[in-house]
């Protein structure tokens, strides 16, 4: 997972702040009931014959953040992406993107916007067939009116990052499924963006290709420090990726947070039932398990012996799980070389019982 940066001012790249998006001719019209009567969004279709597509959606992205946003078919997560580089008008909103008023842009400085600020990768890779991969991989600095030379070089470092360095001179339809969305990948780095943006990029591939293609994407995020919103529909895929996640529901986004967060305090039902399946294991750390010293000892009345084991606070419930095993021994979790806590296997086996209970 790329670096959680302190959400300071300065470390924000991407403001999103209540973004509305109502399909249909009497949008406006739609919103102002919405405002003022609380129309939920049955009654909205019904009397505007008006689609509420993301409603009042409102979040910072952190510069260098991997944020997913998911949600099932139909939650406003796609909708809302489109959003960022204007593919999409919204309702009434604003966007920052480093600092920029995504809005108030006219036409052509949205263009250049996009063609140097911001990158897309799509789900169904989006290559045109009549040229090469390597001419592909280029495109984006062709439109920036790069020197051929210039902009090839470039590229075909790109396809040598991700691993493509001998397909240059192939086209599309000559690279498996997997192959074509690194190339995909590949061009939207090559425009080198402040921000990038992928919309649901691996659901199309067979289950094997898709987590390597997730475990590429990783390095590659670790090594470029891209700030990216990746829309899946998928926890598993959230979960492996993501410094946060954004789960939205109905076109409104109902909790916020690391993959921890979530499933450990669910926002609503909703979101509770949607975390459900997944595992504990390597989700939950040792500083969301421990109780003070304090606490432990008012419990107990008894030392923690000096041979206990130790571990950091971001040890996982898997390996506090072995710990238990090996010995009944209260475990200390250390903070930057300070005690912060301590976990007995109570503490471990209540994290447990908690998460069965759910799925």
């Amino acid at each position: 997972m790329a670096n959680s940066t302190p959400a300071t001012s300065s470390a924000i790249a991407l403001e999103v702040s209540n973004v509305w998006k109502i399909f249909g001719d009497r949008a406006d019209e739609a919103l102002s009931a919405i405002h003022q009567k609380g129309l939920g969004k049955a009654e909205v279709l019904a009397q505007y014959n008006a689609v509420v597509g993301v409603a009042d959606v409102s979040f910072n992205v952190r510069r260098g953040e991997i944020f997913c946003v998911m949600g099932l078919s139909g939650s406003g997560k796609s909708t809302l992406v489109r959003h960022f580089n204007r593919l999409l008008e919204p309702t009434t909103g604003n966007i920052l993107i480093d600092g920029v008023d995504v809005m108030s842009l006219g036409n052509r400085a949205l263009q250049k916007f996009r063609n140097e600020k911001i990158s897309m990768v799509f789900q169904n890779f989006a290559l045109l067939p009549h040229r090469s991969v390597l001419d592909n991989v280029a495109m984006p600095l062709e439109i920036r009116n790069m020197n051929k030379n210039e902009r090839l070089r470039r590229a075909a470092h790109m396809l040598k990052t991700v691993e493509l360095e001998a397909w240059g001179n192939k086209y599309a339809h000559e690279l498996s499924g997997g192959m074509q969305q690194r190339v995909g990948l590949a061009r939207a780095l090559t425009a080198n963006p402040e921000v990038l943006l992928m919309d649901e990029p691996f659901s199309a591939l067979d289950p094997l290709i898709r987590r390597q293609l997730q475990d590429e994407f990783i390095k590659l995020s670790a090594m470029m420090h891209k700030t990216t919103v990746f829309i899946t529909h998928d926890l598993d895929e959230a979960v492996r990726i993501g410094d946060r996640i954004a789960i939205m529901h109905d076109g409104r986004l109902v909790q916020v947070g690391t993959a921890e967060d979530i499933v450990m305090n669910p926002a609503n039902d909703y979101v509770a039932d949607f975390v459900a399946g997944i595992s504990r294991l390597k989700i939950v750390k040792a500083h969301a398990v421990m109780q003070s010293f304090e606490h432990y000892h008012a419990q107990t009345g008894l030392a923690i012996p000096a041979d206990a084991p130790q571990v950091a606070e971001d040890a996982s419930l898997s390996e506090l799980i072995q710990l238990a095993i090996a010995s009944a021994t209260p475990i200390i979790v250390h903070d930057n070389g300070q005690r912060a806590g301590v976990i007995t296997r109570a503490d471990i086996l209540q994290t447990v019982i908690e998460g069965a209970e759910t799925s």
